[in-house]
């Protein structure tokens, strides 16, 4: 009876002395200091990219070398069918096309850009044809093309709130203007004008010195659908989707033959295809300075916020 007493509790004692020499050996073999290793993340892949297979005729190649201008069909739960520029990021894509050669290609669209690829030519060009339900005339205003230093004529114009103002009360602040309309399909153009004016916002919030006489106006042309309600709600989405800060910032829109005159005195162009919904546009954004006058146009989509931020800067400090 005691010898059987005595081996159970030698055998106790050796497995609490074993657990204690595992747990002092795991101790001594990992020092408290040490660092735990941080598995690495995979690699993830950009998920956001639309692709769409299009077929179209080449209408023009642009002196870039990277753009084509293209008439495509419609492109179903996207675009209607209309005329309009795209970018290549591979410029050998371009290299074997001629005016009026039918291709194929795919449209990849992100959240801010936009290019085609796998451009492949169908068949061998085509003569052009007129559009016979293409308008003759759209009544517009002769009016000058307007350079640096100039006035800017005064414009009677609609906010997003629904209140009417004029581009001349805007004087003694600097003034941006940019051109988009909010069924825009393409992100490298009016969501990109909207995305530069968020950023114009934020970064002129965290300059220590930054004037607050400026304002920045997006003006619709699509006057027909853009009211100021839409608007409105289009701006909000803006606010929500960018974190801008719209207490500088109007949507706008206006009579058809005053946004014409204002659009051609700085060289922008839109018209729709007859029964489509997307314009065929070109870019532009202007700064006036605090003097009324013109002080930049920039031209295209490739301008830079802190760009922008530099020009309001310096037209604000004009005396009017």
């Amino acid at each position: 009876m005691v010898i059987g007493m005595t081996l159970g509790a030698a055998l106790v004692a050796l497995l609490i002395g074993g657990l204690l020499f595992g747990r002092s050996s795991m101790r001594v073999s990992v020092p408290p200091s040490a660092p735990l290793p941080v598995p690495a993340m995979p690699p993830t892949a950009s998920t956001n990219v639309q692709t769409f297979f299009v077929r179209g005729v080449v209408k023009e190649l642009k002196a870039d070398g990277k753009t084509v201008v293209i008439d495509h069909e419609e492109i179903p739960n996207y675009m209607a069918k209309m005329t309009m520029p795209f970018k290549v990021k591979d410029t050998n894509q371009l290299a074997s096309l001629g005016t009026n050669d039918p291709i194929h290609f795919r449209l990849n669209v992100a959240e801010y850009e936009s290019w085609i690829d796998q451009v492949t030519k169908t068949g061998k060009a085509a003569p052009p044809v007129a559009d016979p339900d293409r308008k003759s005339f759209r009544l517009v205003r002769d009016v000058e093309v307007l350079k640096e230093g100039d006035v800017l004529p005064s414009y009677p114009l609609t906010s997003h709130l629904g209140k009417a103002f004029n581009t001349a009360q805007f004087k003694g602040q600097a003034l941006a203007i940019t051109f988009i309309f909010t069924r825009c399909p393409i992100p490298d153009f009016c969501p990109r004008m909207d995305f530069r004016f968020s950023e114009v916002t934020k970064r002129m919030n965290a300059l220590p010195d930054a004037p607050k006489n400026y304002h920045l106006i997006s003006l619709s042309f699509d006057v027909d659908y853009d009211t100021p309600l839409v608007l409105q709600n289009h701006a909000n989405r803006v606010k929500a989707q960018h974190g801008a800060d719209m207490s500088r910032w109007t949507f706008a829109t206006g009579k058809l033959i005053d946004i014409d005159d204002l659009t051609e005195r700085f060289g922008m162009t839109f018209a729709r295809e007859p029964g489509t919904v997307p314009f065929n546009h070109n870019l532009r954004t202007v700064v006036i300075d605090a003097a009324g006058k013109v002080q930049k146009v920039f031209v295209g989509n490739e301008w830079q916020a802190d760009a922008l931020v530099s020009e309001l800067e310096k037209a604000a400090k004009t005396k009017p």
